[in-house]
């Protein structure tokens, strides 16, 4: 290999070369770990999916705040009013009369005795979504033995609650959780974004690393209690599952990921709305979880410095044709470890979703090269960014238990 001296006759491409190479090796074996724990995620929605979910069915209550008429609104609302379990309660909440949502629903939910609408009223100290699952929680029954929570946005299917709810039949759980895939739309910001939030789905498991998604959540309203969920963790938040999965982990209880419940979410986006919504969910995780945004950092600048120094060695003066093909090989083969956890996300989509005729599932593997740069952008933005805007409503996130409206529409 030829190498570089420098003016003082010292050889300063050696270093570099050493340096790349144990990175490249870092990066592989993070990315091999990776690929594995999709392989993993996969075979147990594949178990679960053939297993029954279970015949624990006691009395539960759903909480759906609302905010807006989101794409599919009508469609998603029939979908939670239509589960199949034998006695539930359906409670949803929006925070004033003037929002959209409020007449909708109160039109579709006339004559339905097992379903009720509360208007929680602006929120001062707390994120619009918490202060709404605080407010309807008094109207739910006090009969209630598990308390499941939702989003609107998404859609659930006819056996979501059941499969939800039968995972708490086992006392050593006490939080069972889903969560959302996206479905890749017509645009690319819409298809990025599903790449994007899957890579995060397929972190969930068969292991004691779980967290709780606040789309599709379910605890004992015994345990809910015990906790102190509400009065403790959920004041001062702008993050319910969060602030839940905190009170999970300091009693030292157990998140358990449900396959069945991963709910299927379908939304277009400008690159404008994808940039704003990634950067608001890491920038959450930064505030409420520090310990994962070090370790999303960590992982990301990793892959950068790995991927641009190789690039860089490639295309260095006097470099000799074996270490340029070296190079080139280790980061192909970085690229197609990737590519190939896209591929078994895309596995996942079509057999957890098989209605979805027009699934378009190649965007999971064909953008995932691009990833995990945004990724790397989000997680320094978070870095020092301490504000949101969801909905409308921007917050200051002053700490886990601290939140100030700045702005609200």
């Amino acid at each position: 290999m030829a190498l570089i001296p420098d003016e003082a006759g010292t050889v300063i491409l050696a270093p570099a070369l050493k340096v790349f190479w144990v990175l490249a090796a870092l990066l592989a074996i993070q990315s091999l770990i990776a690929l594995r724990e999709v392989f993993r995620f996969l075979a147990f929605v594949r178990r679960r999916r053939r297993e029954p979910p279970g015949d624990f069915l006691p009395r539960a209550a759903v909480i759906i705040p609302c905010k807006g008429l989101d794409a599919g609104f009508g469609e998603n609302l029939q979908a939670f009013l239509t589960q199949d379990y034998p006695h539930y309660q359906l409670v949803f909440a929006v925070a004033r009369e003037a929002d959209p949502a409020h007449a909708a629903l109160s039109e579709k939910l006339r004559g339905l005795p097992q379903a009720s609408l509360v208007v929680a009223g602006e929120a001062e100290a707390q994120g619009e979504k918490v202060h709404n699952l605080v407010q309807a929680l008094g109207a739910v029954d006090p009969a209630a033995e598990v308390l499941a929570f939702a989003d609107i946005d998404a859609r659930p299917g006819q056996d979501w609650l059941h499969s939800l709810v039968a995972r708490l039949a086992d006392p050593g759980i006490t939080v069972s959780t889903g969560f959302r895939w996206y479905l890749p739309g017509t645009g690319f910001a819409s298809r990025l974004r599903a790449a994007w939030d899957t890579s995060i789905a397929t972190m969930l498991g068969e292991h004691g690393r779980n967290f709780a998604w606040g789309g599709s959540m379910a605890i004992r309203a015994s345990d809910f209690r015990r906790l102190q969920v509400a009065e403790r963790y959920w004041k001062g938040t702008v993050s319910d599952d969060y602030a839940l999965a905190r009170a999970v982990r300091d009693s030292r209880g157990r998140i358990a990921f449900e396959p069945r419940c991963l709910v299927a979410s379908h939304e277009e986006s400008t690159l404008a709305e994808l940039l704003h919504w990634t950067n608001r969910q890491i920038i959450i995780t930064h505030v409420y979880a520090p310990h994962l945004w070090r370790l999303g950092l960590a992982a990301h600048l990793l892959y950068a410095t790995t991927m641009l120094g190789g690039v860089a060695l490639i295309f260095a003066p006097d470099i000799t044709l074996t270490a340029r093909i070296g190079i080139a090989a280790a980061l192909a083969a970085i690229q197609i470890l990737g590519v190939a956890k896209g591929v078994i996300r895309t596995v996942v989509a079509r057999e957890t979703f098989p209605e979805e005729q027009d699934l378009r599932g190649n965007s999971y593997w064909t953008l995932e090269p691009i990833v995990p740069w945004l990724m790397l952008y989000n997680f320094v933005v978070a870095g020092f960014a301490r504000r949101i805007e969801w909905r409308g409503t921007v917050y200051e996130l002053r700490s886990m238990s601290e939140v100030r409206v700045l702005r609200r529409d």
